[in-house]
């Protein structure tokens, strides 16, 4: 007696597993930017002297409850690199180049690398900090700067090979987006590494530009993942 039991090739390509991994991989890009915000502007609401017209995140890994931040650092460190896996195989699945992914995952273990080597006490920052930069550096904190500018010159590498994809698509809302937020985050980055202690104005710029970033993942994690469960094109 014959069936009319569905094929498993004709299942939706939204059932797919393939479809199915891409989609959970490009959700803790969605999710990984509040989760960071959050947390981190909790800490800096609750932590003693810390100032967010003086201080940068990073800082919040110093002190007695550091441990936190650090954990912050890395896990969010690989949620970034299972967006960024989820990128690549959507773009590939879509025939286009998934370098905007691996460069991703470059800043995703940036971040890991940042948590590992906290950056050094600085500013005041924890209570009993003499104010200024670190007049001796340690290998940890001089580890944190190159490991993290590595980091965030794969997340701007990112960012402008997305915007090149974006364009060459005619999508230019997202091209101008991702052009911009790759600009703005290396200018950000490059004022507060510039030596010396950041002056107000340069220390929220870069928080901006951090928020800026994390808005930037979400929005395209969340379109990506959209388009995870369309057919491709032939």
């Amino acid at each position: 007696m014959r069936t009319n039991t569905p094929s498993r090739s004709n299942a939706p390509v939204d059932c797919a597993p393939e479809t199915r991994i891409t989609k959970s991989l490009l959700g803790y890009g969605m999710l990984v930017g509040p989760l960071y915000v959050v947390i981190s502007v909790t800490e800096g609401i609750v932590r003693p002297g810390f100032d967010f017209t003086r201080h940068s995140w990073s800082l919040l890994a110093n002190g007695s409850v550091g441990w936190i931040h650090t954990i912050v650092l890395t896990l969010t460190g690989l949620m970034v690199v299972a967006a960024a896996a989820g990128f690549v195989r959507q773009l590939r699945r879509e025939r286009r180049s998934g370098a905007a992914g691996w460069f991703l995952a470059v800043y995703g273990v940036g971040m890991v690398g940042a948590g590992v080597f906290t950056a050094d006490p600085a500013d005041g920052f924890p209570l009993g900090t003499p104010d200024g930069p670190t007049m001796t550096p340690t290998v940890h904190g001089l580890l944190h700067l190159a490991i993290g500018g590595l980091g965030f010159l794969g997340l701007v590498i990112g960012c402008l090979v997305r915007a090149h994809q974006f364009q060459k698509d005619k999508a230019r809302g997202w091209a101008v987006f991702s052009l911009l937020t790759g600009v703005l985050f290396l200018a950000a980055f490059v004022g507060i590494a510039s030596g010396g202690s950041p002056t107000r104005g340069v220390v929220l710029a870069f928080t901006a530009a951090v928020v800026l970033a994390w808005t930037w993942l979400f929005l395209l994690s969340l379109r990506t993942y959209r388009r995870a469960g369309i057919p491709a094109q032939p």
